[in-house]
């Protein structure tokens, strides 16, 4: 459960979530792009950062080509004067965007408590997108049917994409991008053929660098989409309240399903075209996530201030070296190219911070649980504890000697007090070193916190007449009593219908298969029925016409479908639907309309059990069509991994095709 936004522009109400619409369509809604919140002040930016972006690099691109065209070289001098100033242009709009990336305080909670900042993603930015156009000549051309009565239907369709731009931050927003990204599924099979290219290129902003990419894939648009449904549990996770129980659980939940959703990008998509959804960049991120939810663990230990007990303090030491341990591995993850020539500058500064602040404080709970020390009748218990606390052993006297003598234990916390203010320093000085983070005066706050509490601790067991050398206190052993776990996006917590479900059932009205259009095709009774037998539902199938019938004079054949019976559609009719329709004719006979397929269906498709109508030449299945199916969890294509030589590869988004649909609550 994620916590809900008030209503300021991000959330219900007027200027967010439209509650039900008349005509049954989609209830979702984005967010009102005039209502100036400071979170749409900011993507604001960052789209029309995005937009100059796109143009200078089209302008550096028509330079470079007449660069090497020409062969005259005052215009060479002139043209590389302005590749010069074209690419200072875009290194200043690079910077401008790393500081956009870098306001991570316009996400956070605006409680009175102090707390760490987490890190949030901006969401890709995209391009107006007209499908309008392609959709309604497929629907003639393919599909045959007047396209001007599925206006409704693509407004819808438009509508729905326009809204996933400005998704409320909220568990609204996670299902207005997840409406889309099922209803992708059904475009898919709709309308992308492999034989037939709709001519859209989908346009897409790197959320990292602002640097466009297109492809005509619509891998690549539901690729885009996934990676927003990350970068929107980012922000829901940073905006949480973490002074209370409730709040840490929630940033968990969202820092889990976020880093679920960049590590499905990265398992089922390959050499992506922008680099924030590249292996390199969904891997540091993968991680980034883990290491948010690993330092929400330790907050949550801490809720009810420092615990009294050695043991308690001692898991806390353990439980910080554990976040430091993960911080630690992100920086790395991030100094690593071609991932640090694009994170932000800042993203990794923080990172180093958090990892020095963590490790003082694992040092600084060690260094009170040796203070307080176990009581005589319970160092056995602590003996045990302490054998598997520092990753080696201390130096001076052994562990039960270190146990008993309080002399000795002041000494070794002494050393832990001395590492923690160290690192403390260092995080102090990291940050102070960027500019950016030097704004964030919260972070600073926290770090000079826990700076001040060690120092106050160490000169309170400091003796003046203290003349021995403090030893080198071990590092303490990293040990989580709650591992983050890497959740997966439910994609079917939104069940959706299709937008264009008038077309027919997919088994038979799809972009990859042909069909041809019969009728009308007018049938009179004989004394034989109608001389066909029918079965199956969603369409009725023609499993047999008799020869010499009436079915068989007019054309029909085994293996059409039934589409219309004396204009009545019923390509989602039901099997004693069809019946009843054809039964309830009279002499003059009833008119119908067929498809042909142009391909052999399979057999599973429809019932194969049947019982025999005699008066009127019929079958019957007993299968009735409950039209109402759940969609099964998407598999993303783009370019497999295990099949790069083959090229790029047509979306297959979910893993088998139903009979209807539509799929309910």
């Amino acid at each position: 459960m994620i916590l809900e936004e008030s209503p300021d522009g991000e959330g219900g109400g007027e200027d967010g979530i439209l509650l039900q619409p008349a005509d049954g369509g989609s209830v979702r809604k984005g967010c009102n792009p005039l209502v100036q919140t400071q979170r749409s002040r900011l993507q604001n930016h960052r789209a029309r950062i995005n937009q100059q972006i796109n143009k200078e690099m089209r302008m550096r691109t028509g330079a470079e080509n007449l660069f090497k065209a020409t062969t005259n070289h005052r215009v060479k001098e002139t043209v590389a004067l302005e590749l010069s100033y074209v690419n200072s242009n875009l290194q200043l709009l690079k910077e401008e965007l790393e500081e956009l990336n870098s306001s991570v305080d316009v996400y956070q909670n605006e409680s009175e408590g102090i707390s760490v900042p987490m890190i949030p993603l901006g969401l890709k930015e995209t391009k107006d997108l007209d499908l309008a156009t392609p959709l309604r000549e497929m629907i003639s051309e393919h599909y045959g049917e007047d396209s001007t009565s599925y206006e409704v239907e693509i407004k819808k369709l438009m509508d729905l994409r326009q809204a996933i731009r400005t998704p409320s931050r909220n568990e609204t927003g996670l299902d207005l991008l997840m409406e889309y990204y099922n209803q992708l599924y059904f475009l898919d099979l709709r309308f992308f053929s492999p034989s037939r290219n709709l001519g859209v290129f989908f346009h897409w902003y790197d959320s990292l660098t602002g640097v466009p990419s297109h492809q005509r894939t619509l891998a690549f648009e539901k690729g885009s989409v996934l990676f927003n449904i990350g970068a929107l549990y980012t922000q829901i996770g940073a905006r949480q309240d973490r002074g209370t129980r409730t709040g840490i659980d929630c940033a968990i939940e969202a820092f889990q399903r976020a880093a679920g959703a960049f590590n499905y990008l990265k398992e089922n998509f390959s050499n992506a075209p922008s680099l924030d959804m590249s292996v390199a960049s969904l891997s540091m991120l993968v991680r980034l996530m883990t290491a948010q939810v690993q330092e929400c663990v330790f907050e949550q230990l801490t809720l009810a201030g420092t615990p009294q007990e050695p043991l308690s303090q001692m898991r806390l030491a353990q439980e910080a070296a554990r976040v430091e341990d993960v911080y630690s591995l992100v920086y790395q993850t991030m100094v690593q190219p071609p991932v640090r020539d694009y994170v932000p500058f800042s993203w990794t500064t923080m990172v180093n911070v958090k990892a020095k602040h963590f490790r003082g404080l694992s040092h600084y709970y060690a260094a009170i649980a040796l203070c307080d020390g176990p009581a005589d009748s319970e160092i056995p218990k602590y003996e045990k504890a302490f054998l598997q606390f520092h990753v080696t052993v201390p130096e001076g006297p052994s562990l039960p000697v270190l146990l008993q003598d309080s002399e000795e234990r002041r000494k070794l916390a002494k050393a832990h007090l001395r590492k923690a203010m160290m690192n403390h320093e260092e995080a102090l000085r990291l940050h102070a070193v960027c500019r950016i983070l030097r704004k964030m005066d919260l972070l600073q706050e926290v770090v000079s916190l826990a700076h001040r509490r060690s120092l106050a601790k160490y000169s309170e067991i400091d003796h003046e007449d203290d003349f021995f050398e403090t030893a080198e206190a071990p590092e303490v052993h990293p040990k989580t009593h709650q591992k983050p776990e890497i959740k997966t996006p439910n994609f079917s917590q939104v069940k959706v219908t299709d937008i264009f479900h008038r077309l027919g059932p997919l088994s038979v009205f799809s972009a990859k298969n042909q069909w041809r259009l019969k009728g009308p095709i007018r049938l009179t009774r004989g004394e034989g029925g109608f001389g066909f037998t029918l079965r199956g539902d969603s369409p009725v199938l023609i499993a047999a016409v008799i020869p010499g019938g009436r079915a068989e004079a007019a054309g029909l054949k085994e293996g059409d479908y039934i589409v219309s019976v004396n204009g009545e559609p019923c390509k989602w009719g039901k099997h004693s639907e069809v019946v009843a329709l054809l039964t309830g004719v009279g002499e003059e006979g009833v008119d119908i309309e067929v498809v042909t397929p142009q391909r052999e269906e399979p057999l599973g498709l429809v019932d194969k059990k049947a019982t025999t109508l005699a008066s009127v030449g019929l079958l019957r299945s007993d299968k009735e069509n409950g039209g109402q199916v759940t969609l099964p969890g998407p598999l993303l294509g783009w370019n497999k991994k295990a099949k790069r030589s083959q090229g790029p590869r047509r979306l297959q988004p979910f893993s088998a095709a139903a009979d209807n649909t539509s799929a309910s609550h």
